[in-house]
């Protein structure tokens, strides 16, 4: 943060109305200036008055004194230089009053009649003066002299300090607004950053939630599959050695595609991550004000890159996950209704991941059931289920022993929600569970 608008004035307070020490230094040299002037001044006016001479000089003293205050009160400062003309005193403390009075933030009506008030008076008395002088004989000069010196005397101690104030106030008041606009601007930059920040956390969180659901569909239902052949394989392999190596082969291949899709995850988020850093260093290089900002464009950019370099399943692949699991000895069937067509990637795919993972649960929790899978194509929407009977017998759920997190229907709930669709899981009157979905196609 800069130092500016309040903590600005706050460093440089100076003493009673003074933001500065500096200025008070000023205003009081001023005044000590103004007060010797009127002091001397005051003795030719207490001799043309008929007053002691002391009297005279005090009375300088005091009225030159009173422009101490014109930060204060700059009214009346010029009110006092204006009463005080007759006499001939208090010039420098005319001056410096109007060009104060003009620089303050006072409406121009009242600037413009003491301006006028201080010309008016300062013309009457040169006036007269510049006339007795000529009436005296000390000036031999013609009649036009004496309008042309008043003029030109009011003019002068006028005109200047008036004008000169005008401008130091508006560029007073010029460098005040910018310094607001620029304390301004810092404190939406730094909102922008926190805002920034924030965006770049949501999507971090968003993207480990997708890593999460990715990385369960991949593992569990792979896994699953793997650990239900390696139990077959166990009970086979001495009473049919054919059947021992065709599960053998099975679990080898489920192992492999598992092994496969993992790798394309994990360096589809290698990539990911390096672009990220490429970002983040090059807005680093541009703008060091605002990291945060470059931080949260990259984190979502990441973010949308391995979305949309995820290649997963289609649902062209459906029959093949369909026959996975009648290979590891499950009684699926698969219907289609509908015109098959094809939808947008993360559509068919989220469809895909719904069966993948009702079908890994029926094999957790209800090994040997007979499960049935339908999927239909309408005309706004796509619709799934995946309903299995209850399992011939009560302890072949647990049977392959296969551990559950009891996150795969919180990942198809996200999933579906996420693209606007429905989602209805539970048991079946007949003691089986169904799993439902429809998604829209747009």
């Amino acid at each position: 943060m800069t130092t500016t608008g309040a903590d600005h004035a706050t460093a440089l307070r100076g003493p009673w109305w003074w933001s500065r020490w500096r200025s008070a230094v000023l205003d009081v040299g001023l005044a000590l200036v103004s007060a010797l002037e009127c002091a001397a001044e005051g003795i030719p006016f207490a001799r043309d008055a008929g007053i002691p001479v002391s009297a005279g000089i005090v009375f300088g003293l005091l009225a030159g004194s009173v422009l101490v205050l014109r930060r204060k009160w700059p009214i009346a400062v010029v009110l006092v230089a204006i009463a005080i003309t007759p006499a001939q005193m208090g010039f420098l403390m005319g001056i410096v009053g109007l060009y104060t009075l003009a620089a303050a933030e006072l409406p121009r009506r009242i600037i413009a009649a003491l301006a006028g008030m201080t010309f008016l008076g300062t013309l009457i008395v040169t006036f007269v003066r510049v006339r007795q002088s000529m009436a005296r004989g000390d000036l031999t000069l013609g009649d036009w002299f004496v309008p042309f010196a008043s003029l030109a005397t009011s003019l002068g101690l006028t005109a200047p300090p008036v004008l000169l104030g005008l401008y130091v106030g508006a560029r007073r008041r010029l460098m005040e607004s910018l310094r607001e606009r620029a304390d301004s601007l810092e404190r939406e930059l730094q909102l922008l950053a926190e805002r920034a920040e924030e965006r770049a956390e949501w999507a971090r969180g968003e993207e480990r939630t997708r890593i999460a659901r990715e990385m369960h569909d991949v593992v569990a239902h792979r896994v699953s599959l793997m650990v239900v052949h390696a139990a077959a394989l166990q009970a086979v392999a001495r009473k049919d050695p054919e059947k021992a190596v065709k599960n053998a082969a099975l679990v080898g291949d489920m192992g492999r595609q598992a092994l496969t899709e993992l790798r394309e995850m994990l360096g589809v988020l290698r990539s990911g991550e390096a672009a990220q850093r490429r970002t983040t260093a090059a807005s680093a290089s541009v703008s060091v004000s605002v990291p945060l900002a470059a931080v949260g464009v990259a984190a979502a950019a990441a973010a949308s890159r391995v979305a949309a370099e995820d290649e997963g399943p289609w649902l062209s692949e459906l029959e093949v996950l369909v026959g996975q699991s009648a290979a590891a000895g499950m009684v699926v069937d698969l219907s289609v209704e509908g015109d098959v067509r094809s939808y947008a990637a993360v559509i068919e795919q989220t469809a895909f991941r719904v069966v993948q993972e009702a079908l890994t649960n029926v094999h957790k929790h209800a090994a040997g059931a007979k499960t049935h899978v339908r999927l239909a194509h309408r005309v706004a929407e796509i619709a799934m289920q995946v309903e299995n009977e209850p399992p011939p017998e009560p302890a072949s759920a647990a049977a392959a022993g296969l551990p559950s997190g009891g996150n795969g229907l919180v990942g198809m709930r996200e999933r579906v929600l996420g693209l606007g669709g429905v989602f209805v899981s539970g048991p079946t009157d007949a003691g089986g569970f169904r799993v439902s979905a429809v998604i829209p196609a747009a």
